[in-house]
């Protein structure tokens, strides 16, 4: 059985899940701090100095001059200035993932002879590769 353990932890695929994870909570702390650190003060500063990260209501009796501060009192909190940093820290994310994944398809295809195969075919006459699409080989001129 460890035997066992020991060539599923070592499959290529479940390392690289492993060092993906790794790699994905690293790049999730940068975009926080992205997010958190860089990108809401200015557009905090432009709508009125506004401190998106202290943006909150209570939902009990008191004032409290900060989220920490109602939190520390035990008062309830809906905290929907962080819940906005969370949003935009997501779509950073996911925008970044998604650029990603279309490079990495993008190499994938140019390596995968089957998927020039799709848009391009090879000319009966000469073995040009021509569009899939052509009724003339442009470098023969035979008819496809």
């Amino acid at each position: 059985m460890l035997k066992e353990f020991r060539e599923f932890a070592m499959r290529g695929n479940v390392v690289d899940l492993a060092v993906g994870v790794i790699i994905g909570a690293a790049f999730g702390k940068i975009t926080t701090s992205l997010v958190n650190d860089v990108i809401m003060p200015p557009i905090g500063v432009l709508l009125g100095k506004v401190d998106f990260s202290n943006l909150f209501f209570t939902l009990s009796e008191g004032d409290f001059a900060s989220v920490k501060a109602a939190r520390d009192a035990g008062a309830p909190v809906v905290a929907y200035g962080m819940f906005i940093n969370t949003i935009i820290d997501f779509t950073i994310i996911a925008f970044a993932v998604f650029l990603i994944v279309k490079q990495m398809n993008r190499l994938r295809a140019a390596d995968n002879p089957a998927v020039v195969a799709a848009t391009e075919k090879e000319c009966t006459d000469c073995t040009s590769m021509i569009s899939i699409k052509a009724k003339k080989c442009k470098f023969c001129g035979s008819a496809q």
